[in-house]
């Protein structure tokens, strides 16, 4: 089985590289690990202490930040080399200030996997929410590197669990311990044998919940919602925007609208601007305007959702419509506001609570859209209650760091 495993990883070595011929996505997998090996030549020092992260793409990085800050504080000394597997984590934070060095993790070969380690020779490895490579797990077995999964999450589904997964089942025997996100995680893999594991909860929470720290302003927000009602449209995708759209134009209410899209290409920016009638304000374009004036602002940038979901009255998260689902509905959370999410959410654990205690409102079309924008809109009392749901839950779930951290050095002192 290992060997036709390394087969698949050696054919699609060989795929990605033809696909990256005529895909500007896979030309970035596929270059950004070109130099891999050099950079960590050039940047850690035989002498060095390390400590290694990988995320497979941005929402692993997300949320597995706590851990690397507390990490990095408690280890002074050593470099955090942090990795990531997709372009759209590390096109976006290959320049984050948190690690001393970040790359691309190269493909889960033998070599390449002997190579790496050799070189980053790391004290502690954490992997963040999945991602279970199998030359690397094994390599760091043999090495004796304390190997820890944070924010785990399985599900029945995944092959651990399938009559014909044995081999991936022993590669979780790679692992020191198991921080998972539920009871339900907990029970599959103790199912599998494993009494090495308990449930530290989504370390998502810490990170948002130090968002209520820093300072979110954002003068020209301010301007434009002109102490308006204001619903703020976030990580929205056409199938969204769609049916926003449309009540959007047809909204009789006093109300100013946020367009945050997940895609800021300037067709699709200028195509959703030219769905919508009312007074519309780009990003892009805001210099010399006076906002106040303006119905509906669009975001055509990235890095500034967060702050902008200080100033919404409403939250409305975009992917639902799509799969695999919605977006980070946590980050409106923390501010205690009601969020609106579409139909597919039921992969995302903090989605399916949250609409549980009424704190989020699922639609499947416009007139539901419709019927619970109004809702909100008109009865002060009910937002202010959804939101006050919300901003408990979040507060009720954090402390998923400080779990894990003390489980972490509770092992390491007792041995």
């Amino acid at each position: 089985m290992h060997f036709l495993y390394n087969l698949t990883i050696l054919f699609t070595s060989l795929l990605l590289k033809f696909v990256a011929l005529f895909n500007p996505k896979m030309k970035l997998f596929v270059d950004g690990r070109k130099n891999v090996f050099a950079i960590l030549e050039q940047k850690i020092a035989l002498n060095d202490q390390t400590i290694w992260f990988h995320a497979a793409s941005l929402g692993e990085y997300e949320q597995g930040l706590p851990v690397i800050e507390e990490i990095k504080k408690s280890h002074p000394a050593h470099k955090i080399i942090v990795t990531f597997f997709s372009p759209s984590g590390y096109e976006v934070r290959k320049n984050n200030t948190i690690a001393d060095v970040t790359v691309y993790l190269p493909l889960d070969t033998q070599k390449n996997a002997k190579r790496f380690l050799e070189l980053v020779h790391p004290e502690l490895v954490f992997f963040i929410k999945y991602e279970f490579w199998i030359n690397y797990l094994n390599q760091l077995q043999k090495q004796k590197i304390p190997t820890y999964l944070i924010s785990g999450i399985f599900r029945k589904k995944q092959l651990f669990f399938k009559w014909y997964g044995g081999f991936y089942r022993k590669a979780l025997d790679n692992f020191t311990y198991f921080f998972v996100q539920n009871e339900n995680s907990k029970k599959l893999i103790t199912e599998l044998g494993k009494t090495n594991v308990i449930v530290s909860g989504d370390t998502r929470f810490d990170r948002v919940v130090t968002i209520l720290e820093k300072d979110n302003t954002l003068d020209f927000i301010a301007q434009f919602k002109n102490n308006k009602t204001t619903i703020v449209i976030g990580s929205s995708w056409p199938k969204d925007e769609a049916i926003l759209a449309e009540y959007i134009n047809s909204c009789k209410d006093e109300v100013k609208f946020i367009i945050a899209p997940h895609n800021i290409k300037p067709e699709q920016i200028k195509q959703l601007q030219n769905s919508i009638t009312k007074k519309t304000a780009l990003f892009s374009e805001k210099e010399n305007k006076d906002l106040s004036q303006f119905d509906v602002f669009i975001v055509d940038t990235i890095g500034i959702l967060t702050k902008i979901y200080s100033y919404a009255d409403i939250a409305y998260v975009g992917g639902g419509f799509g799969n695999p689902g919605i977006h980070n509905i946590l980050e409106p959370a923390t501010f205690g506001i009601p969020i609106v999410i579409g139909p597919n959410y039921s992969h995302f654990d903090e989605a399916v609570s949250l609409v549980k205690i009424e704190g989020c409102i699922s639609i499947s079309d416009f007139k539901e859209l419709e019927t619970t924008f109004s809702t909100l809109i008109q009865n002060p009392n009910l937002k202010k209650e959804k939101g006050e749901i919300c901003y408990n839950f979040v507060q009720e779930n954090k402390g998923a760091t400080n779990r894990i951290l003390e489980k972490i050095t509770h092992n390491k002192s007792s041995k």
